[in-house]
């Protein structure tokens, strides 16, 4: 089908670097209530994780649409979130909406550790919390350090700008809120969470819970964080996506000639069958599935129905 191409090869690297993520935020839950606290409230299953593995998970609304999307960690008597800094005082309040009479505390940490990414290697460095990146294997390593207020990395490690973390997980093909789907209007298969061990279909109860269940289900997700390209630079984040001149999707991230994008795959497979063109402001694109992908392609595409 013209306009979608065959995945890369590997994308992993041995490039040793870190980058600092200064839109993230940490908050700790902890007190002897904690893991019953979160596991009935979060799409991960925390029986799987603990100080050493990490769990990638997300909040969710009552009707199924991600609230928060965060990293999480076994810490001390709790966890620690890793969620967008940003969000991070609406996520506590949501977490104390929650607590009723559960023995939990729930605070803001982030003024205490800085967050990294880090590839090539694992980091080692005292009083560092070091764990392996659970959304994918190979993509690398977070690590929250003390907050020193100064530069520098890792012994081994070159420090990089933000913008090789986003290139990176460009390559990827791996989606991160706010820059590839909005909060509060996107399912988790919208952010392709279920083949990122973001969702535990088997643990039971969660909040949104039935309705991301019942989608899994009957296989009835059609909106997809899909990889994009084009032969020039692509447009700037944001850009609206058109199929044969209708809205088909969003561009996210974008590094030079690649992005991601939020689309729809049946309205882009439907104008590529047809052999019309898929554009972002008048750029020609053409799209992958990510390596990790359980998705695939519908067979045919109309075009047709609701976003």
């Amino acid at each position: 089908m013209t306009g979608i191409s065959e995945p890369p090869g590997n994308t992993q690297d041995t490039t040793r670097a870190a980058a600092r993520l200064d839109w993230r935020g940490l908050v700790r839950v902890g007190g002897p209530d904690a893991h019953d606290f979160l596991q009935n409230l979060l799409t991960c299953d925390l029986d799987k994780v603990d100080t050493v593995t990490g769990g990638y998970g997300a909040l969710l609304t009552p009707q199924g649409k991600i609230l928060f999307d965060f990293l999480i960690l076994g810490h001390g008597d709790g966890y620690l979130i890793e969620a967008n800094r940003e969000q991070i005082a609406e996520l506590v309040k949501r977490l104390g909406f929650y607590r009723l009479r559960a023995k939990v505390e729930i605070e803001d940490v982030s003024g205490e550790r800085d967050v990294l990414a880090v590839w090539g290697g694992k980091p080692e460095a005292a009083d560092t919390i070091v764990m392996a990146d659970p959304r994918l294997a190979g993509f690398g390593w977070r690590a929250y350090a003390p907050a020193t207020g100064q530069d520098g990395g890792f012994d081994g490690f070159s420090e990089v700008p933000a913008s090789a973390y986003h290139a990176r997980r460009v390559a990827f093909g791996l989606p991160e809120a706010p820059f590839d789907f909005p909060p509060g209007d996107s399912f988790p298969h919208d952010a392709d969470m279920d083949d990122l061990n973001g969702v535990a279909f088997d643990k039971g109860c969660f909040v949104g819970q039935e309705v991301v269940s019942r989608m899994q289900h009957r296989g009835t997700a059609r909106r997809r964080v899909i990889k994009a390209s084009a032969e020039a630079s692509m447009p700037r984040s944001g850009t609206e996506i058109l199929a044969d001149g209708k809205p088909a999707g969003t561009l996210g991230s974008v590094a030079g000639s690649e992005g991601l994008a939020l689309v729809r795959l049946d309205r882009i497979a439907g104008a590529l069958a047809r052999g019309a063109d898929v554009t972002a402001d008048g750029v020609a694109l053409t799209f992958t599935l990510p390596e990790f992908a359980s998705f695939v392609w519908p067979q045919t595409g109309s075009g047709e129905g609701d976003a």
